[in-house]
């Protein structure tokens, strides 16, 4: 299976709202494989959304803690405790950032096949699910830090020059 490039914080492709998938077709389903694909070829990979690979559609997939599978059209239902804790993205290696989220969420979207799909998940799983889904808004997880420390963040994430 193919292993796509990630593409960077600074991307202008990460900051447009994906589409929502129409068609469960067999594009559909060679993108959920290649995002698995990609998502696997790194250590401590744990989710991946389809923005990340050039792809503007609403995809997800996660692989955390022996919950593994993917999501197409996700909609999140969050916990009102919040808990905050380091988080990272694929598109800024190698940095790492307190941030607080939800502790719990409920995540209802389609599989591949376009079959209804529930996933209810705790602490750091409920975190990648979160994190990716912002990547389907064009929101960056250093979107939710104040802006000083976004300053902070974005001078350690994103190259000079």
């Amino acid at each position: 299976m193919t292993v796509l490039p990630i593409r960077m914080f600074d991307d202008p492709l990460l900051r447009a709202v994906a589409s929502p998938v129409h068609d469960f077709d067999r594009e559909l389903r060679r993108l959920v494989k290649t995002l698995t694909a990609t998502m696997r070829a790194g250590a401590g990979r744990a989710g991946l959304a389809a923005p990340q690979v050039g792809e503007a559609v609403r995809v997800v997939v996660y692989a955390y803690d022996g919950k593994a599978g993917h999501l197409v059209n996700p909609r999140l239902e969050l916990s009102e405790r919040r808990v905050t804790a380091d988080e990272a993205c694929l598109s800024a290696p190698g940095v790492w950032w307190p941030l607080e989220r939800s502790y719990m969420v409920t995540a209802r979207g389609r599989d591949m096949f376009g079959k209804p799909v529930t996933v209810r998940a705790l602490g750091i799983l409920a975190r990648v699910l979160q994190h990716e889904v912002d990547h389907l808004d064009g929101v960056l997880f250093s979107d939710h830090l104040e802006e000083s420390e976004r300053a902070r963040f974005l001078a350690e994430a994103l190259p000079a020059g």
